[in-house]
């Protein structure tokens, strides 16, 4: 993860009152469970006005025009999904409103966690279990075992 990158587009999103949930790697990091990682998950509101926000905080940290590529018809559409990734290209940022039909933003518990001095929203550790365990992928399910044995989930 690229840690201060990661840790000043959170505080963009912060000054400029996107509403959003980490999940993936960073959520597990934030959650204390440190996996290594490229990018950064987010799930944002789908609000047009809180689109109009994340692009406002993006263009706070990258100088970018394509970052005006990111459009809320797009994120409130049938693939509601937007991969950025920023001119240097150290990392990217996956930016969702709902995944397929199993997870929307509103459904999402989440906290508030420090990120080095920085309160930012992630997904509960339960939440993040349950979207880990569900997946294709052995590395969620190695996530997901992970959570379960550090939180004490039941398998269900």
């Amino acid at each position: 993860m690229d840690y201060e990158r990661t840790h000043e587009v959170l505080a963009a999103f912060e000054r400029e009152g996107v509403r959003y949930v980490i999940f993936g790697a960073v959520a597990l990091n934030l959650q204390g469970l440190a996996r290594a990682t490229l990018d950064l998950d987010v799930f944002v509101a789908p609000e047009r006005e809180n689109i109009n926000r994340l692009k406002t905080a993006l263009n706070m940290v990258f100088d970018d025009p394509h970052i005006e590529e990111i459009t809320a018809e797009d994120l409130l559409g049938d693939y509601p999904a937007v991969q950025y990734v920023p001119p240097d290209g150290t990392f990217h940022i996956d930016i969702l409103t709902r995944l397929g039909e199993a997870y929307v933003f509103e459904d999402l518990a989440s906290e508030r966690v420090d990120f080095d001095g920085l309160e930012v929203s992630v997904v509960t550790p339960e939440t993040l279990y349950r979207m880990k365990k569900s997946t294709v992928r052995p590395q969620d399910w190695g996530d997901a075992e992970r959570l379960r044995a550090r939180f004490g989930f039941e398998d269900e």
